[in-house]
């Protein structure tokens, strides 16, 4: 067996929302990978936490908030003075604030775009120069999937995540030529802070558990060893595909216990 298909060692790559749930396994299954990983997140003490908690000179920080011009520029700024190339790229940032659709106002439309979506799509054009300098580049978008099928998780938040699903497709595509792959892992209900503020409601947590073959919540790990699956070289086929990490979730129709 040729172990280089199944390692990331000297792989350069960019996690945001790299220092919780499930950016932070994703960076964790990284390192343990052999990458150099760059995390992204807003809170720095966060940031600090997570450096603390991994030794070694393969983990580097950037307080940045993506959903905005000046973060990104800072971020592009990091890449260009300290890599100059990039090679995986993980756009895990998002937020969600839960709401019937006719509730929402306008800055709250605006926040989870910008956040969900925008911070996304400027990223990858932004970081394109560095990512084509790469022979085997790798982007991936973790998206949900409130982007392939109805969640009761809010409107917008379900837009963000089937935009970033055909954004997938297209880019995959269209930098093919560039030997960029692009994919997308579309999680359900995981353990993360996020989730935790509506899993907490014991008939809520039920219910989730009950659509879910697979009879559990999914842990960070599982969708991050699918994320760096999808980039290492054994993966080398795989491009613009989607990959629900979902317990058995979204193939759930009509099966009562």
């Amino acid at each position: 067996m040729n172990n280089n298909r199944w390692s990331l060692t000297g792989q350069k790559a960019i996690v945001t929302g790299g220092s919780k749930g499930i950016g932070e396994a994703t960076v964790k299954e990284f390192l343990a990978l052999g990458a150099e990983v760059l995390a992204v997140a807003r809170n720095q003490q966060d940031l600090e936490k997570l450096q603390s908690e991994n030794s070694g000179n393969l983990l580097h920080i950037l307080a940045a908030d993506m959903s905005t011009t000046e973060g990104r520029e800072k971020l592009l700024n990091w890449v260009d003075t300290n890599w100059g190339s990039l090679d995986i790229l993980i756009n895990n940032v998002g937020t969600n604030i839960r709401k019937p659709t006719a509730a929402y106002t306008t800055e709250e439309y605006d926040y989870l775009m910008n956040t969900n979506l925008r911070s996304a799509f400027e990223l990858n054009r932004l970081l394109y120069q560095y990512l084509s300098k790469s022979e085997q580049a790798n982007i991936v978008h973790v998206t949900s999937v409130a982007g392939l099928t109805h969640v009761r998780t809010g409107s917008i938040y379900g837009m963000t995540k089937a935009a970033l699903t055909q954004l997938t497709r297209n880019l995959a595509a269209e930098w093919a030529a560039d030997n960029i792959r692009v994919n997308a892992v579309a999680p359900w209900y995981i353990s993360t802070p996020l989730a935790q503020t509506v899993l907490q409601n014991e008939e809520f947590y039920t219910n989730v558990i009950n659509r879910t073959p697979l009879r559990r919540i999914g842990k960070p790990e599982d969708v991050a060893a699918t994320v760096a699956f999808l980039c290492m070289p054994a993966a080398a086929y795989i491009t613009g595909q989607t990959i629900a990490v979902d317990g058995g979730f979204t193939i759930n129709g009509f099966h009562p216990q």
